[in-house]
């Protein structure tokens, strides 16, 4: 079974400089086995020591020096190492059923195949023989034998003579993010900007891709991430996305080439809210080709950080360049819950955790990698500023495009341009699990921000300060805090309600002093402020999770926020809280009522 450590690939990237593969896949032999061709150049900083490449195939033969080479337990050792260094792998590897590697599928609509590469987390090796880590990036000079009638799709533009797809050198590239498919493909293409833009799904599903709002949506990221992130798109003049069958994610990163899971092709009618959600994963996967593609993780301990980057980056994407509205308060209602939900479970972790093998890297992926570390970076970007963060970002790219970074090098690049020291930020909200509680208490100067948590963290927040009139709650004054400590004195005076954390920049439970606690039970759908209205309802819920709050007050505050609530994926979110809340959280006596009246 193959597994790389931590400490083997630290070794070898000492050691290696990889400076391109060749790869020729033959996809013409059957239906079973495709056959595989890489050449491997290589530089080793050691000439003596050893080290391997790792295949999961069946070796056809292996050459090195007019040598061959073994194979065993999915790795070609590499001994006697000289400066420069050149490999020949044939190999017959089989197709997957079940994604991973070169996935083959047969569409019982019309009988159609396809196929479809899938090289992350260490699949790149079912695939090709291959130095398989992320930061061993190489050239790739890739040429496709497929069968007639096939389009071959893949990281850089391609040239077709006949049967055979010959892909222009890429730019220097993670083995993970190396991508293929092939097939008879539905394909519309446009340019914008100067870059191709390609959409691709299979026959039998072209009535239904609605090219113009996906055009739409790739247009307006492409021109927002550019102009944030101060740089071109780096992957040539191809942009691919590829919605690929039996896809067992909702969307991988290839560079340029970019894949979906079908779901993302609707054959009814959907709602605004499935669209946003899918605007967010277009815009999520294209911020990757900066963040994640140009400049990788150098481990998977800091897979995180490309996830919640690129997290962050859809999110804000779609709210500031795109037609979608509501995009923070799905925000709050749907991923940043899942964050919340994660980090009280028993199974919490910090967000930057411990990856000692590519066995276990996956082990934390979960609600915390993404939401709570996007929601997290989200609250640095409100501290440092908005202007101040991407100079930082765009530092950060500048130096190691092409490369493969840790944690650290951003951290320096966003202190270099914050002018301060991030060490403490970064241990007591990446490298220490849980959430913090946030209450108010009033005292003679004001009110009192009081935080509960094992380790007390930095918040910087808005306090909002609503007061009803005519009916309507209605905000009166916001004032930024910045929560230091157990106490922070703010020199508030109450109102009818005061809600901590108002705008949702900071990655934190609420709770609210006892007047405004009978104000949102009483007046929460009087609340006109969507995102203000989710905060106080997710708070609501968590007090409920908590048992803080019961059930019967969580229904009475809640149930009439239905009759206002125009987002669907907020009122899909709330009714599924108050079935929950009315079947599992209330006495058996009082459930039926209590599902009555949702």
């Amino acid at each position: 079974m193959r597994n790389l450590t931590r400490g083997e690939a630290q070794r070898r990237a000492a050691l290696l400089e990889v400076a391109s593969y060749d790869l020729h896949l033959d996809l013409t032999v059957g239906a079973e086995h495709f056959l595989s061709t890489t050449v491997v150049t290589f530089g080793c900083s050691e000439p003596g020591a050893s080290t391997f490449l790792e295949l999961d195939a069946e070796l056809v033969s292996a050459v090195r020096g007019g040598r061959p080479l073994e194979h065993r337990d999915c790795r070609i050792p590499l001994d006697d190492l000289a400066a420069q260094e050149r490999v020949e792998v044939v190999a017959r590897c089989a197709y997957s059923r079940t994604g991973e590697g070169l996935h083959r599928f047969t569409d019982p609509a019309d009988g159609r195949t396809y196929v479809s590469m899938q090289a992350f987390l260490d699949d790149a090796q079912r695939v090709f023989a291959c130095f398989d880590q992320p930061d061993l990036k190489a050239v790739f000079r890739v040429v496709v034998d497929a069968p007639e009638g096939w389009t071959v799709v893949g990281n850089a533009r391609v040239e077709q003579d006949g049967c055979r797809w010959t892909f222009a050198p890429t730019e220097p590239l993670s083995t993970y993010l190396v991508h293929v498919s092939a097939g008879p493909w539905h394909g519309v293409t446009q340019v914008h900007d100067g870059i191709e833009l390609g959409l691709w799904c299979r026959q039998s599903l072209a009535e239904h891709l609605d090219a113009d709002e996906l055009f739409a949506v790739t247009r307006a990221s492409l021109d927002h991430q550019q102009r944030v992130f101060g740089r071109r798109y780096p992957f040539g003049d191809t942009y691919d996305q590829l919605f690929v069958p039996d896809f067992d994610n909702d969307a991988m990163e290839n560079a340029g080439a970019v894949t979906f899971t079908e779901d993302f092709v609707p054959r009814s009618r959907v709602t605004q809210g499935w669209r946003r959600r899918r605007a967010m994963t277009i815009a999520h996967e294209m911020a990757h080709m900066w963040f994640g593609d140009l400049v990788t993780m150098r481990w998977w301990d800091d897979l995180w950080l490309n996830e919640s980057f690129a997290e962050l980056m859809g999110y804000s994407t779609v709210d500031e360049a795109t037609r979608f509205d509501g995009v923070w308060t799905d925000f709050c209602h749907g991923r940043k819950a899942w964050g919340y939900r994660a980090d009280a479970a028993p199974t919490t972790h910090p967000i930057s955790g411990d990856v000692p093998d590519t066995r276990r890297a996956l082990l934390n992926f979960d609600g915390i990698s993404y939401a709570k570390g996007a929601a997290v970076l989200r609250q640095l970007q409100a501290a440092l500023g908005p202007e101040t963060f991407f100079t930082g970002v765009r530092a950060y790219l500048d130096r190691h495009a092409g490369g493969s970074t840790s944690l650290g090098d951003l951290l320096a690049e966003l202190e270099a341009a914050a002018g301060r020291d991030l060490t403490g930020w970064a241990r007591s909200w990446l490298q220490e699990p849980g959430t913090s509680t946030l209450r108010t208490e009033e005292s003679p100067q004001g009110l009192v921000v009081c935080q509960e948590s094992p380790v007390l963290r930095e918040h910087r927040i808005d306090v909002g300060r609503y007061g009803l009139e005519g009916g309507r709650l209605v905000l009166q004054d916001r004032v930024a805090v910045h929560v230091r400590g157990a106490r922070t004195l703010t020199g508030i005076r109450p109102a009818d309600l005061v809600l901590l954390n108002d705008r949702d920049l900071t990655f934190a439970k609420i709770r609210f002093d006892g007047r405004s606690l009978a104000t949102v039970v009483d007046h929460l759908a009087d609340l006109e402020d969507p995102l203000a209205r989710a905060l106080c309802s997710a708070a609501l819920w968590d007090a409920l999770r908590d048992a803080e709050l019961p059930a019967a007050t969580y229904l009475r505050a809640v149930t009439p926020v239905l009759r206002v609530e125009s987002d669907p994926s907020v009122v899909e979110t709330l009714l599924a809280q108050l079935a929950t809340a009315a079947g599992r959280f209330t006495a058996p006596q009082r459930q039926r009522a209590a599902r009555a009246g949702v």
